[in-house]
């Protein structure tokens, strides 16, 4: 899933050791459907490396790609918003057309001139035709 939007929070950094080592996570608030009068909110988060690489800080623009997974601990489900691709808004284009992800709002250039009238052939033009039009 995709969503465009501006951060509003920061939150603090979470580490620790598990039994596959260090880790780290890092929680965001982001701020999206700024056009509406009531904009809603995410929670999103960045684990291991990608808290560093991608280095989100308040009231930047992004669009982030993230995926949705649920777990159940002690009998309580929780909701994980993972993002796994952070591209701030002004290079967003720039990074989609190098990533080599077609940008789907832009117009495609015609390839050839528009159809004229002239162009099209006259029903009376080939009599050895089997089409039936």
């Amino acid at each position: 899933m995709e969503l465009t939007g501006r951060i509003i929070a920061v939150l603090p950094l979470q580490s620790g050791t598990s039994a596959r080592g260090q880790w780290k996570k890092q929680e965001y608030v982001i701020e999206h459907s700024l056009d509406q009068q009531y904009p809603k909110k995410m929670c999103f988060n960045l684990w291991g490396d990608n808290v560093d690489k991608f280095n989100i800080q308040e009231g930047q623009t992004l669009t982030i790609s993230f995926d949705i997974d649920c777990r159940e601990y002690n009998g309580r489900w929780y909701n994980d918003i993972r993002a796994w691709r952070v591209v701030p808004q002004q290079m967003d284009q720039q990074q989609s057309m190098q990533d080599g992800v077609p940008d789907f709002g832009a117009p495609m250039p015609i390839a050839s001139a528009p159809f004229a009238p002239n162009d099209a052939p006259s029903p009376t033009s080939d009599a050895s035709s089997d089409l039936p039009f």
